[in-house]
């Protein structure tokens, strides 16, 4: 398949925008901790396309009733993309053009990286800018159960509902101009400047066990169920030239839901009012027609309690049962946790409710 995104208005707007982000620099000792940074809009943009493949499969045993196992292999080229890279990838990267330095004092000694020290950064252009492309390759996994315990021959005693889903992350190169050659950024912490993507851990996934309760019963309108959420290690900043793993973050939800479902009573006998059948003249058997009387198909609800609570979903449910703090992250300069994979509110519970009328 192939898909197409036309720029926004503010990426080719001409106007540009100043700031001094927090920044660390991998390639000398002499760039201050904020550095001036300036994004600027490009009307010479072009749209964006992307070609996309996959290839999957779905596996149902007889032997088994309730299990789907299926899985994708996916492929996503991507084109022109239109994006910012941000100040702190652009200066990690030293991509060429984008990133001005002052020469190094005489006698520099070596880089945090263990390289030849190129001096402070001055200036980190960030324009809006085609870049040269991306590819993308992952596999997407899927296992649900459906457990009725209608199966067994001992009366309907609800449903069980088991769900496994995750993600692979093969690889995603990225090339900024067409003579610079590709590099991966699969496996690694994405600064949250770059306007393309974030983050990218090779795995996650979560799985869930859900019941809903028996049929014809009081129950029918109950879910209970707890789903855990996990994300793989991945690759921090580095930003003391040596190697440092994201450890990986796992927590645990619990949720559940009443909805009261009641049979709405409807008028006992027919009486007199609107129907798309009345007033219309009917021939008799002695061969004159009879004008008829309209007669109402509405139905009615009863007023009080009843009526209110049919349709009525309440919920509870409670997110990070076990209080888990978001892993360290030494790249992400302002809270030291990353934002875009996990969140520093801690366990908290919620109550919901819904009304369909």
């Amino acid at each position: 398949s192939e898909g197409f995104h036309a720029p926004q208005l503010f990426e080719i707007s001409p106007a540009s925008t100043q700031s001094f982000p927090a920044v660390t620099d991998p390639f000398s000792n002499f760039t201050d901790v904020q550095v001036e940074e300036r994004q600027i809009g490009n009307p010479n943009l072009q749209p964006e396309v992307a070609y996309e493949w996959s290839y999957g499969l779905v596996y149902s045993p007889k032997w088994l009733k309730g299990l789907t196992v299926s899985a994708d292999w996916w492929h996503i080229d991507m084109r022109s993309i239109s994006s910012i890279l941000g100040a702190q990838f652009i200066i990690e990267h030293n991509i060429p053009g984008l990133v001005q330095r002052a020469a190094p004092p005489a006698g520099a000694g070596p880089a945090p990286n263990g390289g030849p020290d190129l001096g402070a950064v001055t200036l980190v252009i960030d324009p809006n800018a085609n870049l040269a492309g991306a590819v993308l390759e992952g596999l997407d996994y899927e296992l649900i159960y459906i457990l009725d315990t209608t199966i067994f021959g001992h009366g309907d005693f609800g449903q069980f509902t088991y769900t496994v889903n995750g993600t692979w992350l093969s690889r995603f190169e990225l090339q900024v101009n067409p003579d610079q050659k590709r590099f991966g950024i699969a496996g690694e912490f994405v600064p949250t400047g770059f306007a393309l993507t974030s983050s990218l851990p090779r795995n996650r996934a979560f799985a869930s066990l859900f019941y809903h309760g028996p049929h014809d019963s009081w129950m029918n309108g109950l879910d209970v169920g707890a789903t855990v959420h996990w994300t793989g290690q991945y690759n921090d900043d580095q930003l003391e030239g040596f190697d440092r793993k994201v450890r990986e973050w796992t927590t645990l939800d619990l949720l559940a839901s009443y909805t009261f479902n009641m049979p709405t009573p409807v008028a006992q006998q027919e009486v007199p009012g609107l129907s798309k059948d009345g007033g219309k003249n009917v021939k008799m058997k002695d061969g004159k027609e009879k004008n008829v009387m309209p007669v109402s198909t509405a139905t009615y609800s009863e007023c009080g309690w009843r009526a209110w609570l049919n349709g009525t979903t309440v919920t509870l449910g409670m997110q990070n049962v076990f209080d888990a703090d978001p892993p360290f992250v030494a790249g992400a300069f302002e809270n030291n946790y990353d934002e875009s994979l996990a969140d520093v509110r801690g366990r908290f519970w919620y109550v919901g409710l819904k009304k369909r009328f």
